[in-house]
């Protein structure tokens, strides 16, 4: 009976079909899968860390992408996945030591988080998606800071020299409003903190005296929060001519907010995110483009095919910038509240 559910290849289709069928009628539903685990030391699956709440995997259309590519990976090795999501607020990390998983892949944490640190004692292989960027461990991601280097110079380009920036949260403790130099410097999540900084060195570049760039924080990863963002930035400077925004769901919000506010994309204010999700490319954003699928993929062929384990791998990912219709040269304050 074990070769029937096991080894189908041991049997010919008829045997093996007489076989199922008996074990049906008398009510046996085949190996117990937590046995057979025991037995073999193998769960068959690989568990997909996420410092979010499980619905975040489903809504958030980056995360999204990234799950379908992990998926697709799974597939192809025949391999389940399995969904371990922690609220970012909590520090229960049960969840991970409980997970039973071969490996994990942890997607985007900031460098001190707990279940990151409870991953790391599982004896089991580890990569790390986008952040924190450890040398002893194998991870994919882009290079963020040549990513939106791009998005600044090409504002640099048209002009803009008076700007706002809406982030995503830089550490784990909430804080929705300004971050200051310092508290950018010392962000725990290295992607907002290389994106900023990337910022900063190009602007410096050409003059612009990166303390005084107002840089407004957002804990929540949402439109409304890229609203309130803009909202904010306009109140700290109503003469920025344009937001910068570490991503493109605050852009969105930040588009929401000029149209609410009677203000021109691009005449008036030019609004930039990076992602490239296909609700950004649809609104025609200037974006930088992340091949999500791709990063989902090459993060699960990478754990699957552990050749070489103690030699960290790194895959580093192209990015494209996207010149949309929302940026453009910046206009006098003249020309922006009375016409040319």
């Amino acid at each position: 009976m074990s070769n029937a559910y096991n080894r189908p290849d041991q049997l010919s289709p008829e045997l093996r079909k007489r076989v199922l069928d008996t074990a049906r009628r008398l009510g046996y539903p085949g190996p117990d899968p937590v046995a057979r685990s025991l037995r073999t030391r193998k769960a068959g699956a690989v568990g997909l860390l996420l410092t979010e709440n499980l619905s975040y995997a489903f809504r958030d259309p980056g995360a999204l992408g990234f799950l379908e590519g992990l998926a697709l990976a799974c597939e192809d090795a025949a391999q389940g996945l399995t969904l371990i999501p922690a609220s970012p607020e909590q520090e229960d990390v049960a969840s991970v030591h409980r997970a039973g998983v071969d490996g994990f892949v942890v997607y985007s944490v900031p460098e001190d988080d707990p279940h990151l640190a409870a991953v790391l004692e599982r004896p089991v292989p580890v990569v790390v998606c986008d952040q924190p960027r450890l040398d002893n461990m194998d991870w994919v991601g882009p290079d963020d800071g040549r990513s939106i280097k791009a998005v600044a110079e090409h504002l640099i380009g048209l002009g803009h020299r008076r700007i706002g920036v809406s982030c995503m949260r830089l550490a784990r403790g909430r804080n929705d409003g300004p971050a200051s130099v310092q508290r950018q410097a010392n962000a725990s999540f290295h992607v907002q903190r290389a994106r900023l900084a990337a910022l900063g060195e190009a602007f410096e570049a050409v003059g612009v005296e990166w303390s005084g760039v107002p840089v407004v924080e957002r804990f929540d990863h949402t439109p409304a929060s890229g609203a309130s963002a803009a909202a904010q930035l306009l109140e700290i400077d109503p003469e920025i001519t344009a937001v910068v925004c570490t991503s493109d769901i605050l852009a969105l919000g930040a588009l929401t907010e000029a149209h609410n506010r009677g203000l021109r994309v691009p005449e008036d204010l030019s609004i930039t995110g990076f992602d490239g999700i296909p609700d950004a490319e649809r609104a025609g954003l200037t974006t930088v483009r992340q091949p999500w699928l791709e990063k989902g993929r090459a993060a699960g062929r990478l754990l699957l095919d552990n050749a070489e384990p103690g030699r960290p791998r790194h895959i580093q990912l192209e990015t494209q910038l996207i010149t949309g219709a929302t940026s453009a040269a910046p206009r006098s304050m003249e020309e922006r509240w009375f016409g040319p």
